[in-house]
């Protein structure tokens, strides 16, 4: 225990002396998760409009004035050809155009149907379907409300029987993607923060020589992995205080579950980021190549089929089989529920579970090969 103690001490000797790493460990994740918490979302608002008005009555001017209330929607330019919208979408300074032909106003007093064109830049799927999904909300809205003021006008008309959905949203009312994306960074920044600079301390040992001289004192392998793994336990702790503070207090996520049991957890999800530090450490020479290892090999696979970026539903099924093997997907069901539904143990402990299992695993083959490297 002794030994323990004095690698584990020379470790944060050796962290102090660095004057850049520490405040990297401290700082680079607060910067992170303010930063991605901002990039990751899939929230669409300000959605460039052009509009090519061609009957410019007080029909087309009411119905465009629902675009701009919304918030959704910025009107950039009124155009005076709809031929003229191609080239805003070209350059990209449009995302959507919007055609309302002649005679608008006067079907519509007449009762004769008619229709407008919308024109989407199809380049980014996702904003192209979310714009158009809004564009068919705010004209069914307008069409509805032509409907109610006539059967008024009327004298009351029976209207023909409608099917309404009340609808009702559990855990995120307010459908914020922050809410959801949030926790992700989180997740994610603890994964890359604690297994970049577990690899990277061990490494070092050897770029600087330190390795083999520890080899041949009497410090036993498990002493040595114990006592370099130990500090970056704590230094995880650490942050994961941190960025838990910077999604609550600065992004306004409510943490619904138990502090405690989120801190317990991502002690299972740290023994499984430490382990594959150790392991890249045992295939990687120098630093750069840890650091390239695993981004290449971890970071990147990991996020993209954790479920963090992309919806695990909509992969081919092979592609869903392998998201089983990824520990991060199950933190991240962990860390959501945790933060949105506010469920206890009771629920998570399967994938509380599948994480204890993953850490054991790599931290034993991490160990193993380690081991065999110093002998």
């Amino acid at each position: 225990m002794k030994t323990i103690r004095q690698i584990i001490i020379k470790e944060f000797l050796q962290l102090r002396a660095d004057k850049r790493m520490l405040p990297i460990m401290i700082i680079a994740p607060i910067l992170q998760v303010i930063l991605l918490g901002y990039a990751a979302t899939v929230d669409v608002k300000n959605i460039s409009l052009v509009v090519c008005d061609l009957d410019n009555t007080r029909e087309s001017r009411e119905y465009l004035t629902r675009y701009t209330n919304t918030g959704y929607f910025t009107v950039v330019e009124y155009l005076d050809k709809p031929e003229e919208i191609d080239d805003y979408l070209d350059r990209s300074k449009a995302i959507m155009g919007v055609v309302i032909p002649k005679n608008f106003g006067r079907k519509i007093q007449s009762g004769t149907p008619t229709q407008v064109q919308l024109i989407a830049d199809g380049a980014d799927a996702n904003t192209a379907n979310i714009s158009i999904g809004y564009a068919s909300q705010i004209t069914a809205g307008y069409a509805q409300s032509i409907l109610l003021e006539r059967t008024t006008r009327a004298g009351g008309l029976r209207l023909p029987a409608q099917v309404l959905a009340q609808t009702r949203v559990w855990y995120n009312p307010d459908l914020r993607s922050a809410n959801f994306m949030v926790p992700g960074v989180v997740a994610m920044v603890l994964m890359i923060v604690t297994t970049t600079f577990a690899a990277a301390a061990i490494v070092r040992e050897k770029e600087i020589g330190t390795m083999e001289q520890l080899m041949v004192t009497p410090i036993k392998p498990h002493e040595l992995i114990i006592g370099k793994l130990l500090p970056f336990i704590i230094i995880g702790a650490v942050d994961v205080g941190l960025v838990l503070g910077v999604a609550v207090l600065w992004f306004s996520i409510p943490l619904k579950g138990s502090v405690l049991l989120l801190y317990g957890l991502s002690g299972l999800f740290i023994l499984t980021t430490l382990g594959l530090g150790l392991f890249v450490s045992t295939i990687s020479n120098t630093q750069q190549q840890a650091l390239m290892t695993a981004q290449f090999f971890i970071f990147f696979p990991f996020i993209f089929l954790s479920g963090f970026t992309f919806p695990i539903a909509n992969m081919p099924q092979a592609i869903q089989v392998l998201t089983y093997f990824v520990p991060l997907r199950y933190f991240l069901e962990i860390i959501r529920g945790l933060f949105l539904k506010g469920v206890g143990i009771e629920t998570l402990w399967p994938q509380a579970v599948t994480l204890l299992g993953f850490g054991i695993v790599i931290l034993s083959l991490a160990v193993m090969r380690f081991q065999k490297r110093l002998g």
